[in-house]
Formats: structure tokens, sequence, C-alpha cells
């Protein structure tokens, strides 16, 4: 028992989900010995989820394996390639699949739900069964994980659009300014390895435009609504692993990854054209602006924000409903930079 409450006390005392299903999985290795022990995600859109590995050890592997957040969604297998999972999901239920013919091993499924939905799949291998004791660990130990990342998930999520909130931003923006670091010393150090992710950091502003004509011609509770609707958009419009931010009013922020400039402007483009065709409720159309910046080696979260805000602000005094780069407006001599301070001037 003093090895339970031990592991209750590590997961308890992150504050990273991702560092939170390692830690979950690793606890339920070393407690249960299993032969493996897995969490398993479906993301995407509805119709065409994938299985994302949110964390997996083998009894004889030291630490736990995933899939990169940034894996392509069509690398991933489907739901339907793992009907018990997808059982499981659907009842909400555990399940325990006994050794037969078919199987070796026996198989223990358990539901990972949030408040509102189930979202994912904890799978146990193991060469027995798992006891009613065991069983029932199990089930304590899944309802501590639930009622710790619904404690996250209220200090970090806006309350109203379910999207990141703004003091999870610069942790988030560090991580990805540390894996660009490590990119690149590592193409400093192997040229072979250029290829190995490719994919670049990019920081992008959204703001409605004329939003204050919403909320005084049909009120906040409308106003409300347009930002709820706006965050789903952004939603089927982003990949799973781009991070979509509120920070408040009706101020957006991205951070994604992709190959080249080109591809992070049409994700922005994909949603400015989806905003604008969509009709709103009661309001009909409105319009976003939009402005975009790399994440360069030594950024820092405020510094990135401030070239993408002014790109913004560009878009907004030429006509708004469109998107803005920071470096096509750097090479056409509109912004100037400052090499020493990293300012931008907007002339």
């Amino acid at each position: 028992m003093s090895q339970v409450v031990e592991h209750l006390a590590e997961l308890t005392g992150y504050r990273d989900r991702d560092v939170l299903d390692v830690t979950l999985v690793a606890a339920l290795k070393d407690t249960l010995r299993p032969l493996c022990v897995a969490i398993y995600r479906a993301v995407g859109d509805v119709g065409a989820e994938r299985w994302l590995t949110r964390a997996k050890q083998r009894a004889d592997d030291p630490v736990a394996s995933a899939d990169p957040l940034w894996a392509e969604l069509e690398s991933l297998p489907t739901l339907e390639a793992y009907p018990l999972r997808m059982e499981c999901m659907r009842e909400s239920e555990a399940r325990v699949v006994d050794p037969d013919l078919h199987r070796s091993t026996a198989l223990s499924l358990f539901p990972l739900s949030t408040d509102r939905e189930v979202v994912g799949v904890l799978e146990i291998d193991s060469e027995q069964p798992l006891s009613h004791d065991e069983l029932k660990l199990v089930g304590g130990i899944l309802r501590v994980y639930r009622n710790f990342r619904g404690l996250l998930d209220y200090s970090e999520r806006d309350t109203l659009t379910g999207l990141l909130n703004r003091k999870t931003f610069d942790d988030a923006f560090m991580r990805s300014a540390a894996v660009l670091q490590g990119q690149a010393r590592q193409r400093s150090g192997d040229n072979e390895r250029r290829h190995m992710s490719g994919a670049q950091a990019w920081l992008g502003v959204i703001d409605i435009d004329h939003f204050k004509n919403v909320n005084d011609n049909f009120g906040h509770l409308i106003g409300d609504e347009v930002l709820l609707l706006l965050s789903r958009l952004m939603r089927s419009c982003f990949r799973l692993h781009d991070q979509l931010y509120r920070f408040g009013g009706e101020e957006f922020v991205v951070l994604l990854r992709a190959h080249s400039a080109s591809d992070a402007a049409a994700a922005f483009e994909r949603l400015r054209a989806t905003v604008a065709g969509y009709a709103f409720p009661q309001i009909g159309h409105i319009t976003v602006s939009a402005g975009f910046t790399d994440v360069r080696i030594g950024d820092t979260p405020s510094g990135a924000f401030e070239r993408a805000d002014k790109c913004v602000y560009y878009a907004k005094q030429h006509g708004r409903d469109q998107v803005a780069s920071h470096a096509e407006l750097l090479a056409a001599g509109v912004f100037v930079e400052d090499q020493r301070a990293s300012d931008v001037e907007l002339f």
C-alpha cells in the first residue's frame, strides 16, 4: 500500500499533462508488474480518428515511449484497427479479455474520461487476468488521475472556449524553442540528420474584426457565442498538435509546427477563409485578421508575440480580413528590425 501512496503522490506532483500520462503508466507498471501498460488517445476529426500513443512501457523498458505530438495524423493507426479499444470507449466500461486460442496473454482495458467525454483507453497486457483487487486498484488510481486532470484543465484552460489560457503559453513556447535549439545542435553536428524533423515553430495572433460592434449591437451573450464558435472553427482548421490559446477578449494565439512559411501561411489563411464563410447565428458573417512569425532560436515569448501582434495591427490598418507575415513585411521594407535588440518598428 505504501508503494501505491508513493506513486499517487508522484502522480499529483506534476503540472505537465504529458508527464502525467508517463507517470501513470510507470506507476501501474511498478505496482502490477504486467507485460505492458499503455495509454492511447483518440485524436482527429469525428469519423476519421486515429490512435495516438501517449505513453507505453513494457516490462523491460527503462522508460515509457510515446508518439511525437507533431506526428502526421495519417501515420497513426485508425480506430477500427483496434476494435476492443473502440468498444471500451463506446461503452465507457472496463473490459477484461482472458487468454484463449487467439491470445496467449490477458488484456485489460479501461476508459479514460474527462467530465464531458471518453477520450482514450488505458491498456494493460499481463500473463494472467488481473484479480478483483487489482481491478479495483486500477479503478481507484484512474479516479485520482481523472480528478487531477480536471484540476489541470480548470487552471490551464479558458472557461468559455476550452482553449488553453494565457498563463500556460510561456512554458509551451519555451519548450518549442528548446526543441529548435536541440535540432540546430544536431544539424550542426551531423549533416545527415537534417531531415529528422524539418518542422519549424510558428506563432500566430488572431483577432476578430470589429468585435466591439458585436457586443454593442447584439449583447455580450451573443458575443460569447461568437467566441465559442470561433474556437471550434480553430480546432477544425489546425492540426491535433497545434496549440490554441485564448489570450482574452477577442484575441487568440496559435503555436504550431510547419515545414515552411508558406505552410504556416496556408494554415492561417485556411482559418481566415473558414471564418469569413461561416454564418454565425443572429449576426451573420464576421472576419478575422491574423499575423504570424517564425519562432527563432533564443526567442522569448514576449518578443515573438510582439512581432506577430504588429502584423495583426498592419492587417487591420490595411483592410482587415487578411493574414500578414512578419517575414514578408520585413522583406518588403514595411518593418525595420533592430538587430541589436530584435525590435521591429512599423513605418
